[in-house]
């Protein structure tokens, strides 16, 4: 099941596809316009990878907690920082990609 987010960025995705084709199209001549038509599905197609790796990210499927720490922006799931699974960073995306590495980590790295 997508989120609202999820399904948000599928949505900015495909409309930014679609804003960059009819671009494409606008933009060349009739005898090119095979070309184009391939570039822009491969345009819309590149977008629609990107939206499906976003909701792959660990930070977009278990949607940790962000908040001020200090200095830093948390993003934390679970109860605490020393059991649970933490990134840092001066924004919430740099803290939600620091997230994403440290998921991946195993105990002890």
């Amino acid at each position: 099941m997508l989120t609202n987010e999820s399904e948000s960025l599928i949505v900015r995705a495909w409309q930014h596809a679609a804003e960059q084709a009819t671009g494409h199209v606008h933009a060349c001549a009739a005898d090119a316009s095979i070309q184009v038509s391939t570039q822009a599905v491969a345009h819309i197609h590149a977008c629609a990878a990107d939206a499906a790796n976003e909701m792959m990210r660990p930070s977009t499927v278990y949607r940790p907690a962000i908040y001020i720490d200090g200095n830093d922006w948390c993003a934390l799931y679970g109860e605490n920082i020393q059991d649970g699974v933490a990134g840092f960073g001066d924004s919430p995306a740099e803290a939600m990609a620091a997230f994403d590495t440290a998921w991946a980590k195993k105990l002890g790295d």
